[in-house]
């Protein structure tokens, strides 16, 4: 063999070493391998036919401050109040000044209120009334409990239960927020006078007890509490 067919064939056998190493570290194409990514290629693609907003053929659901779209965010409103009524609007209302309103924990909510207000001034517990009512309806409350204490009076009651309640009116004052309820409550209730004689009610019946009151709340403030700010018999 010649100097120039052993040169010949010397570069031949290292092109091959040097394609079969290429081949082992970037491998064989499979014909399902992702095309070369183009950034500029793909900021058109994504702008697409769509890009004017014309042409626009999905439309994506604005979601509110709690999370929800605006065709779900009423869901709960309908589910508790029928749709197109008085009560569904009003409440439709304040789920627009505070998306996190629920009518169905309200008023489960106000039943657990209720049942402590009533019992707080029964046993005269000014502390848990203070935290309950408005400071108007905590100076009612206040001063019967006073006008009982200073006749030597004590209120024995025995809270039954709930038999009904219902919004009856709700709506949204510049930012505050009131519900007016119905309620029919069951108690037991004796008022004795400063010698244990029973001068009012019973220890036994129980007494059904109609009741309209009205909570009401600053929807603007990070307390999420209401109070009691009026009351009806």
């Amino acid at each position: 063999m010649g100097t120039n067919d052993f040169v010949t064939l010397f570069f031949l056998v290292a092109a091959v070493l040097i394609f079969l190493q290429l081949r082992s570290v970037l491998g064989r194409r499979t014909g399902n391998e992702k095309p070369p990514y183009e950034p500029y290629n793909a900021r058109d693609m994504a702008k697409g036919p769509g890009s004017d907003p014309a042409d626009k053929v999905v439309t994506i659901s604005r979601r509110n401050e709690d999370g929800t779209a605006d065709e779900d965010r009423y869901a709960a409103v309908d589910s508790f109040a029928k749709p197109d009524t008085e009560i569904n609007r009003s409440l439709r209302a304040f789920v627009d000044a505070d998306p996190a309103f629920d009518p169905k924990e309200f008023v489960k909510g106000a039943r657990m209120a209720y049942e402590m207000i009533v019992m707080a001034f029964a046993e005269g517990d000014r502390a848990t009334l203070k935290g309950l009512l408005s400071r108007e309806v905590y100076e009612g409350f206040d001063r019967a409990i006073a006008d009982r204490e200073s006749r030597g009076e004590t209120v024995k009651s025995t809270f039954v239960g709930i038999d009904k309640i219902d919004i009856v009116q709700a709506e949204v004052r510049d930012a505050e927020a009131m519900i007016k309820l119905k309620i029919v409550s069951q108690m037991i209730s004796a008022t004795y006078d400063k010698s244990g004689t029973m001068i009012d009610g019973s220890a036994e019946e129980v007494a059904e007890i109609n009741d309209i009151w009205t909570f009401a709340r600053d929807v603007r403030s990070r307390d999420p509490n209401w109070k009691l700010v009026a009351t009806e018999s």
